[in-house]
C-alpha cells in the first residue's frame, strides 16, 4: 500500500504530509519568458523536496540554504500578477518575489522564478 503524495510545487518533489492536499500544484517554475517549466524541460527541478512547515512551503536544494515561501498570503498586489499560458490555458499568477526567483534560478542554473497560482484560479488541466 502506497501513501498518498501531493506536490505543491509542480514538478518538484512530493511530501506525503496530509496538509499539503489544499496546496497539492499551487506553484510552479517559469522561464524568463514566462514558459512553464516540466522536469522534461529543466530535469533539476527533481532536485528540490518540499515540505510544508508553521505556515510555509519549504523548499530545499542540494548545496543551497533553505526557502521558505508564506503559504496563506491575501493577493492584492495586482503588480506582481501575471497570466501564462499552459497547455492552452491561461493562468493567472502572483510572482514569489525576487528572493524567490534568485534561489531558484541557483537550482537550475538559468533564470526561472517562482509562480503561485492565483487563489481565484479554480482548477489548472496539467496534462
Amino acid at each position: 500500500m502506497s501513501d498518498v503524495t501531493f506536490q505543491p510545487v509542480a514538478e518538484c518533489g512530493h511530501t506525503t504530509q496530509s496538509d499539503a492536499a489544499a496546496y497539492d500544484r499551487r506553484w510552479l517554475v517559469v522561464n524568463d519568458a514566462g514558459q512553464w517549466m516540466s522536469r522534461e524541460l529543466c530535469p533539476r527541478l527533481a532536485d528540490v523536496s518540499v515540505e510544508l512547515r508553521l505556515g510555509y512551503l519549504v523548499l530545499k536544494a542540494p548545496g543551497m540554504l533553505r526557502l521558505d515561501i508564506p503559504l496563506d498570503v491575501i493577493e492584492d498586489d495586482d503588480s506582481v500578477r501575471y497570466q501564462i499560458p499552459l497547455r492552452g490555458q491561461e493562468i493567472d499568477v502572483i510572482d514569489e518575489g525576487e528572493l524567490a526567483a534568485a534561489w531558484i534560478s541557483n537550482v537550475v542554473g538559468f533564470p526561472c522564478r517562482v509562480m503561485k497560482v492565483h487563489p481565484d484560479v479554480a482548477e489548472v488541466c496539467w496534462g
